[in-house]
């Protein structure tokens, strides 16, 4: 068996993931596009972020194009045409840690705290008595837009630390304990009525696209926070900044963006300038990179290469 790896992010891990291939099978590591296909003329497997009809017609014998994440954005479904696609998470973990840490970051003012400090300025109640005690995780009202497996993860974080929750979701439905009510996406309102933070990790589709705007972030309100972990445009970009800029939410952490950068990391996330901002987190879509989430990945992969190998149902099949 031929197998074809493009994503660069499997490559510090390439000895693991040979190492749980079935014997006898081939790995050819390509980056370029030209080595890509190349490498494809002859392969079973392709194990990468995307699959076009160029790559489709050049490697007649493919039969699983296997997602080395969660998004499937660019596989071209036409391309597949019978070839069977599956995807792999590993990463709610590590992004439950993240939004944990942004919760507390935001409610807490803690990048405002270190930076006045460095100018040797103590932003304490206990020197300034007009600053209010922060509330910590305990105290806090955690509503989810969107709560899959990065949701279900973080909530059950939360739900440790003592917080409360509710969810709306797509179906309306929310396969979670403890939360105070779930609903579909038309309670949106009520959730961020009820939430003093918010937490986005659902789909990009159709419907969720800019599901977040000026609205909804007043309802949010002055002491409220937004935590972005699933794309950038389920909230409306210039909604977002104009709500921090005028400090009609508290703040923001993002992880997801607008815009992507070219391949020697360098670009703007986003048009608006968030980054003259104090009251927003900024981070380059790390929430889920992590070794664990990797590790994770590498087994996943490996077990549905040995199960194609063998004859046996695989696991995570997307159907697009």
């Amino acid at each position: 068996m031929r197998v074809v790896i493009t994503d660069p992010n499997l490559r510090p891990l390439s000895d693991e993931l040979e190492s749980l291939l079935p014997v006898g099978t081939e790995t050819v590591w390509a980056t370029t596009s030209d080595a890509v296909l190349e490498a494809l003329v002859d392969a079973d497997v392709l194990v990468g972020p995307a699959f076009t009809q160029e790559m489709a017609e050049i490697a007649p014998g493919i039969r699983l194009v296997q997602v080395a994440g969660a998004g499937t954005d660019r596989i071209d479904a036409k391309a597949l045409d019978g070839i069977i696609l599956a995807n792999t998470y590993n990463h709610e973990n590590s992004i439950a840690e993240y939004i944990v840490w942004a919760l507390i970051a935001l409610r807490r003012q803690l990048p405002q705290a270190d930076a006045a400090l460095r100018q040797g300025r103590w932003l304490s109640p206990v020197y300034d008595a007009a600053l209010p005690q922060p509330h910590s995780l305990a105290s806090a009202s955690i509503g989810f837009v969107g709560l899959g497996h990065i949701g279900r993860a973080a909530w059950r974080v939360l739900r440790a630390f003592g917080a409360e929750g509710q969810a709306v979701t797509g179906s309306g439905r929310a396969d979670a304990d403890g939360l105070n009510w779930a609903g579909d996406t038309s309670q949106l309102s009520r959730l961020l009525n009820e939430s003093d933070a918010v937490v986005v990790s659902a789909p990009l589709t159709d419907a969720t696209r800019g599901i977040v705007g000026a609205a909804e972030l007043k309802t949010l309100g002055r002491d409220g926070v937004l935590v972005n972990v699933a794309r950038g445009p389920l909230v409306q970009e210039q909604a977002l900044y104009d709500a921090l800029r005028d400090r009609t939410i508290r703040g923001a952490a993002l992880d997801v963006w607008y815009s992507y950068p070219s391949p020697d990391g360098q670009g703007k996330p986003a048009t608006a300038p968030f980054g003259e901002l104090d009251n927003v987190l900024l981070t380059p879509h790390v929430s889920g990179i992590t070794r664990q989430t990797f590790l994770g990945r590498v087994q996943d992969i490996a077990a549905n290469i040995t199960a194609l190998a063998q004859g046996n149902e695989l696991r995570n099949v997307v159907q697009l």
